[in-house]
């Protein structure tokens, strides 16, 4: 099965390669949503492997990844402006040290956290969805969507102290 799972994917890599350029022209960048689409589907090749859809269904993965990585890209780049614009706000307005105190109690606060829910609260804060947390973790995304809500409400708690009417 293992020889039959590494021909196909040396026969499927070239096609894959060449809708990779829907998404981006960077050679880097295909070589790893290649990559990456393998992996993510690995867990199910099985069943797919003599399937006439098999090049769609890699593809649909694929399109899923790049659509993925855009929107954490996104996420993160917004994040970074609002920072940014929080930051020279604040330097105007607030001295560093207050500014310091807020950082290390919201550091401390998810660090009190277990590691498992540090882990997953870290990936939602970095974009990741749900169902993708679940997957990486082995839980359940039922579990993962109640994990996250009942974090919030802790650091929520925690740093109630911050909150600005």
């Amino acid at each position: 099965m293992k020889s039959q799972i590494n021909a196909s994917i040396e026969e499927n890599t070239v096609i894959l390669k060449r809708l990779a350029n829907n998404f981006t022209t960077d050679p880097v960048e295909k070589e790893d949503l290649v990559q990456e689409t393998f992996i993510r589907s690995l867990k199910s090749f099985e069943k797919f492997i003599n399937h006439p859809k098999l090049v769609s269904w890699l593809y649909v993965i694929m399109k899923n990844i790049y659509l993925n990585r855009y929107r954490r890209l996104n996420i993160h780049r917004t994040a970074e402006k609002e920072i940014t614009y929080r930051q020279s706000l604040n330097s105007a307005t607030n001295n560093k040290a207050e500014t310091n105190f807020v950082l290390k109690d919201i550091e401390d606060s998810m660090k009190a956290l277990s590691k498992e829910n540090y882990e997953i609260f870290s990936m939602y804060l970095e974009g990741f969805k749900y169902h993708e947390i679940a997957t990486q973790m082995s839980i359940k995304e039922g579990t993962i969507k109640t994990r996250i809500h009942t974090i919030k409400k802790v650091l929520q708690k925690k740093l109630n102290v911050y909150a600005r009417n």
